[in-house]
């Protein structure tokens, strides 16, 4: 006689949880502390990137570090101290985008199988450590967002190499998406003129025209195919559409030149001591190519730049923030995970 199982006593099977979807912010990167060690580190990670400086051969091995990891870490960490975020002790780009990151999930809180989470690509939080954190919330498919408008290989595309070696590690991988970059992207270019107007009417000074200054790259880069200038050409372009600007009002440079070759011009530096120098007085400086305020726009534009224009005749400066996590900044990024999470969501 073959026995039965009452109905009663069978344990119904566990319902599967829903599969939650991730996104996953990332930036460039920062120091974990403000003095050289921490600086050692970052640069180390950061310098020894081949789509950072492409020729990681012998002589650039006994440069980096017989020279540059011997000296320029003590003299970044002098600048790194004047902008530190010394309440949470970490770089304000770190402070933002957790605070973007943050933003972004109480605006897409109603999507309950939405996980946020954010991460660097030189320092930490990692990649890895981002990746793994959502892994662990049950997120099968992730989007991947690289805080870069402009595309470049030493920016976006190293995001995305990281990316992928840290899922080539995983037997089971979830699912990925990259975003791709918005360089001319309405909303971006919309919030940019509303910051740009939002800060002008503040000041108490009318500025004579704008520098638009984007962080620089070698020419050799873009020569062997980069697109990243031709993007930082559209967006000053579709910028002085919306601001009613031509280009002697809105003026295009590059920043953050690093070695002895020749990199994209004009130089931003140069464009300050020139202005200053023709008599120009009043100037404003936007940097549309970073997300975020950092050490870049802080204390290079900020302060170092302001300097080299007043020294040269210049009288009144001002240093327009970066989009971060400000209303118009948050639209463009939330714009943009929406339309890329189109099918899984």
């Amino acid at each position: 006689m073959t026995a039965t199982v009452p109905n009663e006593t069978a344990k119904p099977a566990a319902a599967p949880a829903q599969p939650r979807v991730g996104v996953l912010l990332v930036n460039l990167g920062t120091p974990d502390t403000a003095d050289a060690p921490g600086v050692r580190v970052y640069l180390k990670e950061f310098l020894s990137d081949a789509r950072v400086i492409e020729d990681q051969g012998l002589i650039w091995q006994l440069v980096l570090n017989g020279i540059i990891l011997r000296s320029r870490p003590r003299t970044k960490a002098l600048d790194y101290r004047k902008i530190w975020n010394n309440e949470r002790n970490e770089s304000p780009l770190k402070t933002i985008t957790r605070s973007q990151a943050d933003k972004l999930a109480a605006a897409l809180s109603d999507r309950a199988h939405l996980v946020m989470d954010w991460a660097m690509r030189y320092g930490n939080p990692s990649i890895k450590a981002g990746i793994d954190a959502l892994i662990a919330k049950g997120c099968d498919r992730i989007l991947a967002v690289p805080l870069y408008p402009q595309y470049s290989a030493s920016t976006s595309a190293t995001v995305c190499d990281e990316v992928f070696r840290v899922l080539a590690r995983l037997r089971n991988q979830p699912t990925l998406r990259v975003t791709p970059p918005y360089y001319e992207d309405e909303a971006y270019i919309e919030a940019l003129a509303i910051s740009i107007e939002t800060h002008l009417a503040t000041l108490p000074f009318k500025p004579e025209l704008i520098v638009a200054s984007f962080h620089g790259m070698p020419k050799s880069y873009v020569d062997k195919g980069d697109p990243y200038q031709s993007h930082c050409i559209a967006t000053t372009a579709a910028l002085r559409r919306r601001l009613g600007m031509d280009e002697t009002r809105l003026l295009l440079t590059f920043q953050s030149r690093f070695g002895n070759d020749e990199w994209l011009q004009p130089y931003t530096d140069k464009t300050m001591e020139r202005l200053a120098k023709e008599g120009v007085r009043r100037i404003a400086v936007v940097t549309p190519g970073f997300s975020t305020d950092c050490l870049e726009t802080l204390e290079e534009i900020a302060q170092e730049n302001a300097e080299i224009f007043k020294h040269n005749g210049g009288e009144q400066f001002s240093a327009i923030p970066c989009l971060n996590d400000s209303d118009p900044g948050m639209d463009v990024i939330r714009t943009l995970v929406l339309r890329e999470l189109q099918g899984w969501i």
